[in-house]
């Protein structure tokens, strides 16, 4: 069970979102604690902003991993950084690496990204979205079978449709070149597409980032309590 720790969220969607890296890690340890196996983490400047500079990722990852010692991963989303070219500068300036990071493969430049991380000893989560062509792209790619694993971000944010959907993505997968698949949603969709992940005996991931609700509907206090969670959801369909 991953944690996605914050993603996107920014404070306006709560005093409940880990920010900072000393919030991040606080969070990353009460979730571990949890349960979690795995944390990936969107990394800000002071001011809120989602950044890839060195001068940020390496003092949260430091941060995490004084506080877990399970695998850290980063995003290297092209919100953060939307030029290619300094996408690539960015990441080639990383003093501190993460365990993993996830790239996005329907985004411009994914290919070569990826292939910087390989080099850099970082292992790479594919990012194949639905509604993209990245699942396309992704199985003609020839770093297919060297990336750490397929993550299959179900973006249908419908509790009544992204099931469904899901289930179009990983069709799409069709092998994954082999490669373990994480399958995961987001907002409304969140919980279908996790307990689909129970069903099917795939990884998944949770957190804040994913969504601010619990199963009941009630309010999300703490990645924690999401973690806790996913786990007897995703628990309670893999034994039926």
């Amino acid at each position: 069970m991953q944690v996605g720790l914050n993603g996107s969220r920014t404070a306006a969607d709560g005093a409940q979102v880990p920010l900072t890296p000393d919030e991040l890690a606080r969070s990353a340890a009460e979730a571990v604690a949890a349960g979690a196996t795995e944390v990936h983490v969107h990394p800000r400047t002071p001011c809120g902003r989602e950044s890839l500079s060195a001068r940020v990722v390496g003092p949260v990852v430091e941060a995490l991993r004084e506080r877990v010692k399970v695998p850290v991963g980063v995003t290297t989303g092209a919100w953060a950084e939307p030029d290619p070219a300094a996408r690539l500068e960015r990441v080639r300036s990383w003093t501190v690496l993460p365990d993993f990071a996830s790239v996005n493969w329907h985004e411009p430049g994914a290919e070569e990204l990826a292939e910087l991380l390989l080099a850099r000893g970082v292992g790479v989560e594919a990012g194949l979205w639905s509604g993209t062509e990245g699942a396309a792209r992704f199985a003609v790619s020839p770093l297919g079978p060297r990336v750490l694993r397929v993550l299959a971000e179900v973006t249908d944010p419908d509790p009544a449709t992204a099931e469904a959907s899901a289930h179009a993505l990983l069709a799409e997968l069709g092998t994954a070149h082999g490669r373990p698949v994480l399958l995961h949603g987001e907002e409304g969709g969140a919980w279908p597409v996790l307990r689909l992940a129970g069903r099917l005996g795939l990884a998944t991931r949770i957190g804040l980032e994913d969504t601010l609700f619990l199963p009941d509907g009630q309010r999300a206090l703490s990645n924690a309590r999401l973690v806790a969670a996913g786990l007897a959801e995703h628990g309670a369909q893999r034994d039926q």
